[in-house]
């Protein structure tokens, strides 16, 4: 499998299941930030905004995500 399959298929279950892919990619952006510099935390936010892009996602638009 190449990475166009790879990411193909990435992008089916994304779209199949946002709220999963959406709390994974929370997930994994958070054990990157506990495992980097507190620097790099926007270049984390950016990276995590272009895999949203990519995958079709709304970025947490619901309001579990927005802060109060």
């Amino acid at each position: 499998m190449g990475f166009d399959d790879a990411l193909n298929k990435a992008k089916n279950l994304a779209s199949e299941n946002p709220e999963q892919a959406e709390q994974m990619l929370d997930a994994a952006g958070e054990q990157i930030k506990e495992r980097t510099p507190d620097n790099v935390d926007g270049q984390v936010d950016s990276g995590l905004d272009a895999a949203r892009d990519k995958f079709g996602l709304d970025g947490g638009e619901g309001e579990e995500n927005q802060g109060s």
